[in-house]
């Protein structure tokens, strides 16, 4: 599975890897919402730095995750981004609802 999933008491990180497209977003999400269910971390990690190409599915991923988080007052911080994925992302004004760290 293209994502690694790492938890401490208060963080969960999300190692993502590979492609992020609409053929494999619907296995990241169910991945991602189960450690939520289990876990409901204060902040949720998203790490962008072994993602090799990302479409519009990557900011459905992040969108659909800060809605799940911030239903329990959880917050979203998106790590390790390549300069195409983080060009995106900052276009689909994503830093509104998630910290964008470097």
């Amino acid at each position: 599975m293209p994502v690694k999933i790492i938890r401490d008491s208060k963080r969960t990180t999300a190692e993502l890897s590979g492609e992020i497209d609409h053929h494999n977003c619907a296995a990241l999400r169910e991945a991602i919402d189960a450690e939520l269910t289990r876990s409901s971390p204060s902040i949720l990690c998203l790490d962008f730095s072994s993602v090799s190409f990302m479409d519009s599915s990557g900011v459905g991923l992040v969108m659909g995750r800060y809605k799940s988080v911030g239903a329990y007052g959880g917050k979203i911080e998106l790590y390790g981004m390549p300069g195409s994925i983080e060009k995106v992302m900052r276009l689909s004004g994503i830093e509104k609802i998630a910290r964008i760290v470097k």
